[in-house]
């Protein structure tokens, strides 16, 4: 992100942060919409609702950290996640993951460099009798080998 775009979105929380600074339990709402803002809860933001609040910054990151909805790296164009729940786990999931994390060389819980994949391991995506499966943004693909990755890769 550009010093202009994250000057810009600095801005925005700056207004966020004054609706929301006096209202009881604010914290879960605010750190909603900076995820909004910036697609994620950078370290800046943390620090500045922390002093806005006057709540410890590692309170705040406790927070960030504990629930799956926030992220506090930069998020891919697509989300790609590999179940490795068991039913997933014992048809060979792990290889669908190594071969993911093969071709677009980064790990899990990683954002590749163009900005366009964030993988993601997860337990259970609810389609054990489609096993492996994964799911790149909202569409779900099963019964998969490790030679599918690259032509599915392609469609994005």
């Amino acid at each position: 992100m550009s010093d202009a775009a994250m000057k810009e979105k600095m801005e925005k929380l700056e207004h966020i942060l004054e609706e929301q600074k006096n209202v009881q339990g604010g914290l879960m709402p605010i750190l909603h919409e900076t995820q909004e803002l910036f697609g994620y809860i950078p370290e800046e933001a943390q620090k500045r609702i922390s002093e806005v609040l006057n709540i410890p910054l590692a309170e705040i990151y406790g927070v960030a950290t504990f629930y799956s909805r926030f992220t506090l790296k930069p998020r891919g164009k697509n989300t790609i996640s590999v179940c490795l729940g068991t039913a997933c786990y014992v048809k060979n999931a792990q290889g669908v993951l190594d071969r993911l994390k093969e071709e677009l060389k980064v790990e899990a819980g990683d954002t590749t460099g163009d900005g366009k994949f964030t993988l993601e391991a997860t337990r259970c995506l609810g389609c054990c009798g489609l096993a492996p499966v994964m799911m790149i943004n909202e569409e779900v693909y099963g019964k998969l080998v490790p030679d599918d990755i690259p032509d599915i890769l392609k469609k994005y």
